[in-house]
């Protein structure tokens, strides 16, 4: 079986996704951003070494047509209630090894995705780290253990350290680290990307 990437999406409408960012720059600015990113990322992340999957947000998006930005071929799923740490804990329940990646950053490459799930080879997890303290991927070998994403800490800049103390608890010791992106949340991100 295929290692599998999963891409966690909320459906590119006015004022459905980068609510922030929106606050920054208007709300269809903000969209025309969302759409081009996340339509550049299912393009840029195909492969024959791995799948490709979407979670999509809201669950009652899952059967709308988005083709740039949510290409038809592409199998998806919704993500489900709760937390961010209920929604990847079911993706990582079902196979491994799995990829998790947010559309909130724009520079993740196939390179990126290559390098993730060669390390997973040799270890149990793979981060993508991300300038606000967050991470930009997540991968794990096996299937999650149960609690993985108890007590992290969601939108803050200790959510990084939270989940990695939470992976040596439950025995994941042996973690590689990607290159560290800078994800688009706010104005000054979009600003900061464009610069680099």
């Amino acid at each position: 079986m295929k290692p599998h990437l999963v891409v966690f999406t909320k459906a590119p409408v006015i004022g459905g996704a980068k609510s922030r960012l929106a606050a920054g720059i208007g709300k269809v600015p903000a969209w025309r951003v969302y759409r081009s990113m996340l339509a550049r990322l299912t393009r840029a992340l195909r492969d024959p070494r791995w799948t490709v999957a979407l979670a999509v947000a809201p669950d009652r998006a899952l059967g709308r047509r988005f083709p740039a930005a949510w290409p038809d071929d592409l199998p998806r799923a919704p993500q489900g209630g709760g937390d961010l740490g209920d929604r990847q804990a079911r993706v990582f329940s079902r196979r491994a090894p799995t990829l998790v990646i947010g559309s909130d950053a724009p520079q993740v490459t196939r390179a990126d995705i290559a390098a993730a799930f060669k390390a997973l080879k040799a270890h149990d997890a793979v981060i993508g780290p991300a300038q606000d303290g967050g991470y930009w991927l997540l991968g794990l070998k096996a299937r999650a253990p149960a609690g993985l994403f108890d007590g992290v800490r969601w939108s803050h800049t200790r959510t990084l350290s939270d989940l990695e103390a939470r992976m040596r608890a439950l025995g994941l010791t042996r973690i590689a680290h990607l290159r560290t992106l800078r994800d688009v949340d706010e104005a000054g991100d979009l600003r900061a990307s464009a610069g680099r």
